[in-house]
């Protein structure tokens, strides 16, 4: 009976495993197929800021796996995204602001749809693919393509993108085929194109580009198409060979491109022996060859010389072996001494500087400014008349005393627009109808030791190339004086803007001031994490941001606090009343000035920009003379927050955006610099402010989005 009653026994327990094991592996395989959360997130916020687009079946705002429930374009791999393809699908909208979460992305293509404004700030860093053709975006390429190092193909052609094509394709050399065409690109092509050495097809066509091309020579195209620009000079004949290559539409000069200078031989010598510096092949003034072999044949040597000679450069070839091994040997035992004695220091700092970057919750494209021109400035007079070498290219043109005089008036007062710490700023009108700022430098405001480093920061200088910062074009280092030529922004600064403005047509719209506030954050994130090393301004102020006609913000004076630490000692009391405003409370402290210290000064910019206040006015009681100590303790305080929005808006904002505008203030004007974030932390944050805010605007009509006031002047916010 025992025996009996076993076999049923151990045959359902044999029964009970197998189902045990089946539902395990079931299990797991739903584990398997569940989107990774960043993923999720990222098509989410990507969903939303599509306008939610009935098209995208199966995506969803909230919840939701795009990998299990197989979202329209969307294929992966494990629990990995690593292709959207949702082409001319007439979708509407944006990007959104978390493309940078989807690290296992390969292929994305959203082309011939409809969508607008700039390209995200952070792009999927490890695609393959990227077709953006054929849509509405606008601004320039982002920075963060230069880590874009697997990149194969890429396409951002039929856009609105303007501005100097970035110069980020250094790291792209496995790029086979770039479209750029059918855009607004100005400007001459980035010398990092030369860094293309897998590039075969390229097409610039139908933009507003200028220069040469001389940058595309070294590359193996065999597709090039370049028509409709503004590119002048001769066409390299290496150009000329590829087979599919059109021009058309341009102002290159007609012929071939003119031949490189003639050898110029050393002064002549009444000993025949000189002929031997002529190269193989060259011909003298009088015609006559100068190849060894006819010389040898013309004055008939014998055998014997020839064997003499031979062995005689054998000996000193040897020679010169023995020499460069001797040498290499001993190079090799310097270095590895150096490595043992210093423990490999800059190995420990990149592992250092790595972590960092780590720890930070944004990513942030670590670039170089671009490349410079190899264009060498071997001399700079002194004021004791000695001369200096200067080392470091220069991409800016060099402009004489004279001419500068001619288009300032001889810098006459009309001309005067600015006047700073540094010197005074005038405009410039040029005969070739150019308008040019011209900042002229106080001598006394340079020491000796900054005089003679100027030059080699107007390199520096030159090389920083961001839509929101302007450029230095030129500068001037004669007789004595010191100039440096910018472009003309024409709109006035956001001081003036904001505290001078009569006219309440040039009153700054609420979501004026959040592109003016995230267009200076990403100013400040280039220099902060872009450049290396990092460029501190040292003096953020609205003053120092100049607005176009579009109300778009130019950062101005980047790289001048290499000539400043010898200003502080003359600014005049008013003037350091002035920068006190702004200043963070370590550099009032103890005088240490960091990138977090510009953090502070950009918070109370943007408190400027929601309070209308001046950061310092000695005009009102005096516990609101100081914006930060009166603003601070209300930011977080609904009731007060409203009370402080600055009076020129009228009650027209949006009140969550407003919340979330001060939330980012309390961050950046922190007294500890540490618990400041870093730039690029603030940029997303405002980015994410101007996604939120535009949803829920299209959520609740076109003009529901803001906040009114009522008779009694109390604010509603209506799009909640």
């Amino acid at each position: 009976m025992e025996k009996n009653g076993a076999t049923p026994l151990i045959s359902w327990l044999r029964i009970e495993f197998v189902l045990i094991v089946m539902t395990t592996i079931f299990a797991l395989g739903i584990v398997e197929g569940t989107t990774d959360p960043s993923d999720v997130q990222a098509l989410q916020v990507m969903y939303t800021s599509l306008n939610s687009s009935p098209q995208l079946t199966g995506w969803k705002a909230t919840g939701g796996d795009p990998c299990g429930e197989s979202w329209k374009g969307v294929s992966c791999q494990g629990s990995a995204v690593v292709s959207i393809q949702i082409p001319g699908l007439g979708l509407t909208g944006t990007m959104g602001y978390l493309l940078s979460n989807l690290t296992s992305l390969r292929s994305l293509d959203i082309s011939d749809n409809n969508l607008h404004d700039s390209i995200p700030y952070q792009v999927p860093p490890n695609l393959t693919s990227l077709n953006f053709a054929k849509n509405n975006f606008s601004g320039n390429l982002p920075y963060s393509i230069f880590n874009m190092v697997n990149i194969n193909y890429m396409n951002v052609s039929h856009n609105s993108l303007s501005q100097a094509i970035g110069d980020v394709f250094a790291n792209l050399s496995g790029l086979g085929t770039l479209d750029l065409s059918f855009n607004n690109f100005t400007g001459d092509l980035p010398s990092s194109f030369s860094s293309l050495s897998n590039l075969s097809t390229l097409y610039v066509q139908n933009n507003q580009l200028t220069g040469f091309l001389n940058v595309l020579t070294g590359l193996p195209l065999t597709d090039l198409n370049v028509a409709n620009n503004n590119f002048s000079g001769w066409i390299p004949k290496e150009l000329i060979s590829i087979p599919n290559f059109r021009y058309d539409g341009n102002s290159f000069d007609n012929g071939p491109a003119p031949p490189p200078p003639p050898y110029t031989s050393p002064p002549s010598s009444r000993s025949p022996n000189n002929r031997s510096h002529s190269p193989p092949g060259a011909h003298t003034p009088n015609g006559q060859s100068s190849n060894p072999d006819d010389e040898n044949k013309k004055n008939g040597l014998t055998t014997g010389p020839i064997i003499g000679i031979i062995l005689g450069s054998s000996m000193v070839v040897l020679f010169a072996l023995l020499v460069l091994i001797f040498c290499l040997r001993r190079g090799k035992r310097k270095e590895s001494t150096a490595r043992t004695s210093t423990g490999n220091p800059v190995v420990g700092a990149d592992q250092e500087m790595q972590e960092q970057r780590v720890k930070s919750k944004a990513i942030v494209a670590d670039l170089k400014p671009p490349p410079a021109e190899k264009v060498m400035v071997d001399r700079i007079q002194g004021k004791n008349g000695s001369a200096h070498r200067v080392k470091s290219p220069i991409t800016a043109t060099s402009y004489t005393v004279a001419s500068l005089q001619v288009a300032t008036n001889s810098f006459s007062q009309e001309n005067l627009i600015g006047e700073g710490s540094l010197g005074r700023v005038y405009r410039a009108d040029f005969s070739n109808g150019k308008i040019m700022a011209i900042k002229k430098i106080d001598n006394a405001a340079l020491s000796l030791q900054e005089e003679d480093n100027f030059v080699e920061a107007v390199s520096n200088m030159s090389r920083l190339r961001h839509p929101n910062i302007i450029t230095l074009v030129g500068y001037c280092a004669e007789h004595g004086q010191r100039l440096l030529v910018y472009d003309y922004i024409g709109n006035g600064s956001l001081h003036d803007m904001l505290h001078f403005a009569d006219d309440r047509s040039k009153t700054l719209t609420w979501n004026a001031r959040v592109r003016v506030a995230l267009g200076t954050a990403r100013a400040l994130e280039y220099l902060h994490e872009v450049c290396l090393p990092s460029v501190v301004h040292r003096n953020f102020k609205s003053a120092n941001i100049l607005l176009d006609e579009e109300l778009n913000p130019h950062l101005s004076d980047c790289g001048l606090a290499a000539l400043t630490p010898n200003t502080e000692r003359q600014v005049s009391s008013t003037q350091m009343v002035g920068s006190f405003g702004y200043s963070a409370p370590e550099f009032a402290l103890s005088g240490i000035y960091t990138v977090k210290s510009d953090v502070y000064s950009f918070g109370v910019v943007m408190l400027e920009l929601l309070t209308g206040r001046k950061p310092l006015d000695s005009s009102r009681t005096r516990s609101e003379q100081s914006l930060v100590r009166w603003a601070t303790p209300q930011l977080h305080d609904i009731d007060a927050l409203a009370k402080m929005v600055d009076p020129a808006l009228n009650g027209m904002y949006p009140a969550k955006s407003l919340s979330r505008f001060a939330d980012i203030i309390a961050l950046c004007v922190q007294p500890e610099p540490e618990f400041r974030p870093p730039m690029s932390e603030v940029v997303q944050a405002l980015v994410r402010l101007m996604q939120r805010a535009s949803v829920a605007k299209r959520r609740s009509g076109d003009e529901s989005g803001f906040a009114y006031k009522t008779p009694d002047h109390e604010a509603i916010d209506i799009s909640y």
